[in-house]
């Protein structure tokens, strides 16, 4: 009976678990505080300290990357696949120039997560997203928020059910809905990264230190609504149309090249002829 399993680059051990759960805990508590601190709390005072917190961020995303990849044991082949499609997500982003949610960058990353499991697609999701942030010039304290959320999105690819069973029209399905809806909460997540920075004399849907949490929440929805609903749907079309279209081939590329590479064999040297 030949098996199916699917190989996995990265394997995720206890420590990079661990410290993926603690930057996934502080990404969390950073973008959610206008929703998790009372208005009497002095956390709106301290909205101008947003970019330390936002850089000590990057420095934990680094950390964790640096313990999934050495307690993973990640080989030279895995790292040549990380790059080669790191590079072509890098490449890819800029093509569209984000116009109208052109963005095809992320339906490889749904496929690449899907085939190469959660562990490499975290590494992989954020290692793009910083790659074409030096490319496009996008170095900002909004990055390290978008290779945490690239990050979740291509990591979350990989928990889909039924990677070792689910083929054809069915998984195609499966991933053009979870592109589609991981589009919005990619936008979402953005959004949360760059909504506090708006001054609340600058418009009347800006994040109030002082307000409410419902009526700032009410803010943010309509700010979502008003300024990137149009780019968020157009990223979850593109990602659908580009899954269903170019899929099929794509995911076989990619299944074929993991065997070839057979990531989960050990190296073993032979005895020298005699």
């Amino acid at each position: 009976m030949t098996d199916t399993r699917q190989a996995r680059a990265v394997r995720l051990g206890p420590r990079s678990i661990t410290a993926l759960v603690l930057v996934s805990a502080v990404g969390v508590a950073a973008l959610g505080w206008p929703f998790l601190a009372p208005p009497t709390s002095q956390a709106g005072a301290h909205a101008q300290d947003a970019p330390w917190l936002f850089a000590g961020l990057l420095l934990l995303l680094v950390a964790v990357l640096a313990a999934t990849i050495s307690e993973s044991g990640l080989g030279p082949k895995a790292v040549a696949m990380l790059g080669v499609l790191a590079a072509t997500g890098a490449a890819l982003r800029p093509v569209g120039a984000g116009t109208a949610g052109i963005e095809p960058m992320f339906f490889l990353m749904v496929l690449s997560g899907r085939v190469l499991g959660p562990g490499f697609g975290f590494v992989l999701g954020s290692v793009t997203m910083f790659a074409s942030a030096l490319l496009t010039g996008g170095v900002g304290p909004w990055m390290p928020f978008q290779m945490l959320a690239m990050g979740w999105f291509t990591m979350g690819a990989g928990l889909l059910p039924g990677p070792d069973r689910l083929r054809g029209r069915p998984e195609l399905a499966l991933l053009g809905v979870y592109g589609f809806l991981s589009a919005f909460a990619y936008g979402t997540i953005t959004n949360l990264a760059g909504w506090t920075f708006m001054t609340e004399n600058a418009s009347n849907i800006a994040f109030h230190p002082d307000g409410a949490v419902a009526a700032n929440l009410a803010r943010f929805v309509v700010y979502c609504l008003a300024t990137s609903l149009g780019w968020d749907l157009g990223r979850a079309l593109v990602t659908v149309a580009l899954t269903v279209t170019l899929g099929p081939a794509i995911l076989r590329a990619l299944r074929r090249a993991t065997r070839r590479a057979a990531f989960e064999t050990p190296v073993t040297f032979g005895a020298p002829a005699e």
